[in-house]
């Protein structure tokens, strides 16, 4: 159950990260899906890097969002991505 929760999470921050990015209409439900979860890994590596511990649930769903969105940002230097 943990799983199946985390992929919708995981869809939900990955979707959004999109829209910010603008690169929605170049994203299906899996990349959202993979975006989110492996953004979220690298935005609390990165917090806890810098020392931050994100505490609640508004915190946890901010920090997983800014490592989507980091991860967006590092895939369309790589050219993953168009503008």
């Amino acid at each position: 159950m943990g799983l199946i929760i985390s992929l919708v999470i995981g869809g939900i921050v990955g979707w959004l990260a999109s829209i910010v990015m603008k690169t929605n209409a170049q994203m299906g439900w899996i990349a959202n899906v993979a975006v989110g979860v492996v953004g979220s890994m690298l935005g609390y590596w990165i917090a806890g890097l810098l020392g931050l511990a994100a505490t609640g649930g508004i915190g946890r769903f901010l920090v997983a969002l800014g490592g989507a969105v980091l991860l967006i940002f590092i895939l369309q230097k790589l050219g993953v991505f168009r503008k």
